[in-house]
């Protein structure tokens, strides 16, 4: 990565007043986060990139757009998708959302023993009781973490097949329910180690600004769907 790219001049982030054309207009006034450390954040500084983790970065352009935006996370690092379902379910439909971010899985994938099926099962209960309550759904599969060089090699090949097949399962429950997916898995820079933290489990501020961009323009392609062809 050339030593002057910075988040005003990197291809993958927000150009200059597109937010504000991406989000005119949305009508989302309560937003909640439910998840790991993804949702809590836990991005590593990375120069030239704000020191402003993914969701909160989310709710500040949401708000820019829409003034008073009541915003909550729930997320907290370290827990499997059903801890997430057993201790932030009930408060995220407390809060009465009309959009929720709904993110885990990561944790039960960086075991040789992940249990696809039962997280599935976690994820499918949150993003119904959400759905149910009249929530906008946004769900993600995440960058490929198998690629951070602090993966031990040994242990790559595992890893990225069960972040892939985490990933996959996550986007055929996002076309089943309709919610707002965001597929990163695949993005082009999915390789890239400047994304990833030296802890070879978390992000970077560069990938933290570069899924922001992601979110809002599939926030944007919810508000306006492409015209049929």
């Amino acid at each position: 990565m050339p030593s002057t790219l910075d988040e005003s001049t990197d291809p993958y982030c927000l150009r200059p007043g597109e937010t504000a054309e991406l989000l005119r207009g949305h009508p989302w006034r309560r937003f909640v986060a439910i998840g790991d450390s993804v949702v809590e954040g836990m991005c590593e500084p990375t120069p030239g990139y704000p020191d402003v983790q993914w969701v909160d970065r989310v709710a500040a352009e949401l708000t820019a757009a829409r003034p008073g935006l009541a915003y909550r996370n729930l997320g907290r690092r370290g827990l499997r998708a059903h801890q997430v379902r057993a201790e932030q379910l009930a408060p995220a439909l407390a809060f009465a959302p009309d959009l929720a971010l709904v993110v885990c899985g990561g944790n039960d994938a960086f075991h040789p023993k992940y249990d696809a099926d039962a997280v599935d099962a976690e994820l499918a209960a949150m993003i119904g009781a959400l759905l149910d309550a009249g929530a906008d759904v946004l769900t993600v599969g995440m960058f490929d973490v198998s690629h951070s060089p602090a993966v031990p090699d040994a242990l790559r090949p595992g890893l990225a097949e069960r972040m892939r097949r985490l990933s996959t399962r996550t986007a055929s429950l996002a076309q089943r329910h309709h919610t707002i997916h965001v597929h990163l898995t695949d993005h082009p820079l999915t390789a890239d180690p400047t994304l990833y933290s030296t802890d070879g489990r978390h992000g970077s501020a560069r990938s933290d600004a570069i899924a922001t961009a992601e979110t809002l323009r599939a926030l944007s392609r919810r508000l306006r769907p492409a015209p049929p062809r």
